[in-house]
């Protein structure tokens, strides 16, 4: 009967009827200042909660909304710092050391949750303009202090900003932020030992629900090196949240059990340091 009505409700057989079903790990998640009102700590967290996410990056535009929600969340909910105090900040964080002067005193004074664990989400539109000062400057901070750095940035910036800081850890948001190929991304792994794929936006990854025979091998070959996150840029993604996190566990039901926990939870687990799920 199951299979009869997955099959009247149009959906595939090889992504619903197994998902993966254990613990989740957001890291990917923004609680910008226009979502707070619509969305109070509370809220989030009891979306969180019925997702099955028991953990997640933070970081908001400014950074006082990831103070508020990890005052209410717990220890599994990793605070960054985000180099944005508004939206003029996008374009120009690069050349700007006021912006590094802030990350300083936020490092220095902490947040409800303990240690800030990293820097970012931040962009480059421009790959020339990883080599700005204060970007070559937080990488260096980054890779001395133990931090991980969340980059939205194309394949090219990649390699420059972990030249500057050989060893550093970095997050590529979206595996890339134009579809870079397959290849490419293998071949920045392959270069970059501490560098991770964030897989939110990421296209190709499935057809009709079904895990691209690419993707998978990928995925199998390096389950250590990928992590799920929300990005919820906009207000509307947290309405959705519930939605793009079963998704994931559709696709992520389709690989090896021990690949779909490392890329659910273990990575983040491991990375942060986090108590088990």
């Amino acid at each position: 009967m199951k299979r009869r009505a997955l099959l009247l409700a149009g959906l595939p057989l090889s992504a619903r009827a197994a998902d993966y079903a254990g613990p989740l790990f957001d890291a990917h998640l923004h609680y910008n200042d226009d979502a707070q009102l619509p969305h109070p700590p509370a809220d989030v967290l009891a979306r969180m909660a019925r997702a099955g996410v028991r953990g997640a990056l933070v970081n908001s535009r400014p950074n006082d909304g990831t103070l508020r929600l990890v005052a209410e969340a717990g220890p599994q909910w990793v605070p960054f710092i985000r180099l944005y105090r508004n939206r003029a900040d996008y374009t120009g964080w690069f050349n700007d050391d006021s912006i590094r002067r802030m990350v300083l005193d936020l490092l220095a004074k902490g947040s409800p949750a303990g240690p800030f664990r990293g820097l970012g989400e931040f962009h480059l539109y421009d790959s020339a303009n990883a080599d700005g000062p204060t970007a070559v400057a937080l990488m260096k901070l980054a890779r001395e202090r133990g931090l991980t750095v969340l980059a939205h940035v194309d394949d090219v910036a990649v390699d420059k900003l972990l030249g500057h800081a050989p060893g550093a850890s970095l997050i590529w948001a979206h595996s890339g932020i134009s579809g870079e190929p397959l290849p490419r991304v293998r071949e920045l792994l392959a270069r970059h030992p501490g560098l991770r794929g964030e897989l939110s936006y990421r296209p190709g990854i499935t057809f009709d629900g079904r895990l691209s025979e690419d993707w998978r091998a990928v995925f199998t070959q390096h389950p250590h090196r990928f992590l799920i996150g929300s990005d919820t840029w906009v207000t509307q993604r947290l309405q959705h949240y519930e939605g793009l996190f079963a998704d994931y566990r559709g696709w992520l039901g389709q690989l090896p059990n021990e690949v779909a926990q490392r890329i659910a939870w273990g990575n983040a687990a491991e990375l942060f340091r986090l108590t088990t799920a």
